[in-house]
This record gives C-alpha cells, structure tokens and sequence, in this order.
C-alpha cells in the first residue's frame, strides 16, 4: 500500500469535507476521468449548484493538495481530472462519506485556500 506524507494527508482529509462536492464525486472520478462541466451538470455531485468555473477552481484547489490531478492523452494535459493515489487514500478512509466539517475546520480551510502559504 501507498503511503503518502502524514501532513499532507491530514490536509487534504480535513479539506475535503469543507468542499461542495459530495463523496460520490470522487467515487466516480476513481472510476473514469471527469470534466468540470459534466460535473456541474451532475448535481448528486455537487452539495449546491456549481457552474463550471466554480467547479474547476474546486478542481485547482485538489489538484494543489494532491487529490486530484489532469488526465492526459497524446496530445498532452486535458479538461479532465482523475484520483491521485493519495485521493483513493483518503476515500479508502471514509467508505460511507467524510463526518461533517465544523466551523473551526470551514473557518481553517478557507483561510488556507485564500492564503496557502500561512
């Protein structure tokens, strides 16, 4: 088994519950890459509406903490995502979805996504 860097990993765990996409997002991006547009499209996905752009700075955001990364093809990086080995970690973790975040997590998290270097 993969194992990746403890911090890391503890803060992808507790930024995932803070973000609008829902568990099966990532149960589905495990199975086949996906596009920022069919994932606002979906809406068993998503924990609110997202337009596509707010999608794909979701997409950024996992991509930054490792969960995520580009799919490529030979042509090189594409508008689709799929699960890092640290994601499919992180998702081993909570087979049944992520508890809720708290307000001190919410509050941590978008202090972190605004200004990561603090």
């Amino acid at each position: 088994m993969l194992t990746c860097d403890p911090h890391s990993l503890a803060r992808a765990a507790e930024a995932l519950p803070c973000l609008p996409l829902q568990p099966s997002f990532y149960a589905a991006v495990l199975q086949q890459p996906l596009s920022s547009e069919e994932v606002s499209r979906n809406e068993a996905w998503c924990c609110r509406p997202l337009s596509a752009n707010a999608t794909e700075n979701c997409f950024i955001w996992l991509i930054r903490l490792g969960v995520l990364r580009r799919e490529v093809d030979g042509q090189g990086l594409t508008s689709r995502v799929r699960l890092t080995p640290m994601g499919n970690q992180l998702l081993k973790r909570w087979p049944q979805g992520w508890p809720p975040a708290s307000p001190w997590q919410r509050l941590r998290h978008g202090i972190r996504r605004r200004w990561p270097r603090l």
